[in-house]
């Protein structure tokens, strides 16, 4: 994907807007067949937001949503999605901008549902005054985030049923992932990174979240002590090397080229625990800037890298 600067980029995760080494994707992360639940009927509400109808003529200007919504089984109905919305691959991609909104351009897709992350330039507003739906998918700072965002596109689309088995089946691979974690006597350490300029995301954070289901420990933590990074510090290169972090995870791999040939040339660093142990992960950008149904995949990658460390 197109890279923001760490500081946009961290706002819109925090505010707005995770990790899949080279492994395969999994059967069970594939979109749920098409068709609408049996017992789905109209009108229906979440939140304000009332549908008389089934949409669709979806516009999705949020990745994340986007793969939801095909995860769910409403892939069909999803007309136009913006120019972030890399996966799935036969996603409608236009030059539609989330980032940018323009409520002409939207328009023009003549859509009966717009899913948006939030709502730059009062594009909610705009939308409004000319009668388009919209449902708002800020980023999500808990896991119950993400399944009531599933669960509110289940309903709003006509895939309820489908919408369930989503959110079921990822529950019970985060309790298959985390349930025979081994006992240590000492946590081990991470630093995430989410760019080469060192910013980084803490355990208050929803990526934050996902290394504590695998019992890790965050450096980054104590750099935001006082709350005034919310969430997302910039860490420099002597803070990292004292903290010697027992694994480095990079999720600017395909956008700033950084692998663990990379991390070990930085100054200071070949000393480093995660340097010399073999220990710096290289994760997919997109899924490490994502809340949607891959979460799974991310916190599979991260236990995978931990259980081959010695308890």
């Amino acid at each position: 994907m197109s890279r923001r600067t760490p500081r946009l980029f961290a706002a819109t995760l925090a505010v707005a807007a995770l990790a899949l080494g080279a492994c395969a994707e999994k059967a069970d992360n594939q979109p749920a067949a098409g068709g609408s639940s049996a017992s789905a009927s109209f009108p229906v509400t979440v939140g304000s937001l009332t549908l008389d109808k089934r949409p669709e003529k979806i516009v999705s200007l949020a990745p994340t949503a986007t793969e939801m919504l095909f995860a769910i089984g409403a892939g069909p109905q999803v007309t136009a999605v913006d120019d972030q919305s890399t996966y799935p691959a036969d996603a409608p991609k236009s030059d539609l901008s989330g980032f940018q909104p323009n409520a002409e351009a939207i328009a023009s897709k003549n859509p009966d549902l717009v899913v948006l992350s939030d709502d730059r330039n009062k594009i909610v507003d705009q939308l409004g005054k000319l009668k388009i739906p919209v449902y708002l998918t800020p980023a999500a700072t808990t896991l119950d985030d993400t399944y009531r965002q599933i669960t509110d596109l289940g309903t709003l689309t006509g895939h309820a049923d489908q919408a369930t088995d989503v959110t079921t089946r990822m529950k019970d691979d985060i309790t298959k992932l985390t349930k025979d974690l081994p006992q240590r006597a000492e946590k081990l350490t991470y630093f995430h990174e989410l760019g080469p300029e060192l910013y980084s995301a803490t355990s208050k954070t929803f990526i934050g979240s996902i290394y504590d289901l695998a019992g890790l420990t965050n450096i980054a933590d104590p750099a935001d002590a006082d709350g005034k990074s919310a969430g997302y510090p910039q860490l420099s290169q002597e803070f990292i090397v004292k903290a010697d972090p027992d694994f480095v995870f990079l999720a600017d791999a395909k956008c700033c080229q950084q692998n663990a040939d990379s991390v070990k040339a930085r100054s200071g660093w070949a000393g480093v625990t995660a340097v010399k142990n073999n220990q710096v992960v290289a994760l997919d950008d997109d899924i490490a800037s994502r809340w949607g149904p891959r979460i799974v995949d991310l916190l599979r990658v991260v236990i995978d890298a931990v259980a081959k460390v010695p308890a």
